[in-house]
């Protein structure tokens, strides 16, 4: 069956449409959301950034509510996942509208970062909830398609809320709280949107002894540990997270470059420099179209390691060539193929995980998978704090994502060999 057929399909699958309007609702709101927080903290007049700023940053909004995630993979195998969407998506929308009134208040950046982190926080919940969803809504036969489809789609929704986040902000004449009130309105659309499917569809099922809540929370450590020896038991899957765990690392160093770049080598003025930084993520963008367009047919004939692997090897080959020139032509070239290859291999683990992992242990482990992608991302970013200059021009920083590239590839190429 081709691919545009699959899809039509999928298409055809009422709760999968209403299940994919949430993701989209959801993430073109954190896609806003995120740009605003961008915009505050990178290319504010008043603020000199540096590289060490921009991972302060990232460790601050990142690093803490990775603690979350353990919590959310534990809460979501009892909670009704649909009311997760509602109440997550309604109490985001409230505490986005907090982070504006800070933004004009001019507060000290602590507490800016405290209301943001809270947002963020609770963002765990649904993202980790949306992809535990999806076999509820498309048979295992599918999967390969949905998981092209869903997640790709929502990131591409989130770089059309950053687009409509510049847009916002220069139509209010440069006003970042507008712009993340605009984002609270549509993390309100979304948590609405959620009531158009039945509280039960999306489970999880009941167990033969449902727990009260404040035993689910106090059984937190032990659903933990008890996740994480079930993906131990499950090596492909593990595999896969590992190897998706270092591409983020590469991404996230990157991206800190590209920041950099945008906001003194590039440019001379932050109109200028935000404009750049737009073109970077929406090339990035058509990237991930690009990974959700041929994924299911290189799934289908290397396998999802198989794909993992042309991936990574094409990173390995392409970045340097590109990055090494730090010129905007080039980097917005690497940012497509950035965007393809991490996609393309996200959308491989994605399929390995729901395929190896009992639906019981499903959201934990997807919440452990969005640890690791932001200790990775924290990681990336501290790193490239210490490598990068001033203007972002760092060739050491371009070699080393160059050689983890080629290392997972590498790795992936021996493993799929012992079979």
């Amino acid at each position: 069956m081709s691919v545009v057929r699959d899809l039509r399909v999928l298409l055809r699958l009422t709760n999968f449409r209403r299940l994919l309007a949430v993701r989209l609702l959801s993430q073109c709101a954190d896609g806003v959301y995120q740009v605003a927080l961008a915009t505050y903290v990178v290319f504010s007049p008043e603020k000199q950034t540096s590289p060490t700023a921009i991972a302060s940053a990232m460790a601050v909004l990142l690093l803490p509510y990775s603690l979350v995630g353990p919590f959310a993979g534990v809460l979501l195998d009892r909670w009704q996942r649909r009311q997760v969407f509602l109440y997550g998506n309604l109490l985001r929308a409230l505490l986005a509208c907090g982070t504006a009134v800070l933004v004009l208040a001019s507060v000290p950046d602590w507490l800016f970062y405290g209301s943001a982190l809270s947002v963020t926080a609770v963002n765990r919940f649904v993202l980790a909830g949306l992809s535990a969803s999806l076999p509820r809504v498309v048979d295992e036969g599918r999967l390969v398609v949905a998981n092209s489809l869903s997640p790709t789609a929502g990131t591409l929704a989130a770089t059309f809320g950053g687009g409509l986040a510049f847009g916002v902000r220069l139509l209010s004449d440069d006003s970042d709280a507008v712009v993340v009130t605009f984002g609270a309105v549509l993390y309100l659309c979304a948590g609405l949107a959620s009531l158009r499917m039945s509280r039960e569809l999306l489970g999880p099922d009941p167990g033969p002894v449902p727990q009260p809540l404040a035993s689910a929370v106090k059984s937190t450590a032990r659903g933990l540990l008890a996740g994480l020896r079930h993906l131990a038991e499950r090596r492909a899957a593990a595999r896969a997270l590992a190897a998706v765990a270092f591409m983020r690392f590469c991404y996230g160093a990157l991206l800190v470059t590209v920041l950099m770049l945008s906001r003194y080598a590039w440019s001379s003025t932050e109109s200028e420099g935000l404009g750049l930084l737009g073109l970077a993520v929406a090339a990035s963008g058509a990237g991930f179209f690009a990974a959700a367009v041929l994924s299911p047919w290189a799934v289908g004939r290397f396998g999802p390691f198989g794909w993992m692997i042309v991936c990574t090897a094409t990173a390995a080959v392409l970045e340097p060539a590109l990055g090494l020139t730090f010129a905007p032509t080039p980097f917005l070239v690497a940012a497509f193929v950035l965007g393809l290859t991490t996609q393309g291999a996200k959308i491989a683990t994605d399929t390995v995980v729901q395929t190896a992992v009992d639906d019981a242990y499903r959201g934990r482990v997807f919440s452990l998978y969005d640890v690791l992608f932001n200790v990775a991302f924290v990681s990336a970013a501290g790193v490239a704090a210490l490598m990068l200059p001033p203007d972002g021009r760092s060739p050491l920083l371009v070699v080393l994502v160059a050689v983890i590239y080629a290392t997972i590839a590498f790795t992936l190429y021996l493993e799929r060999k012992k079979g």
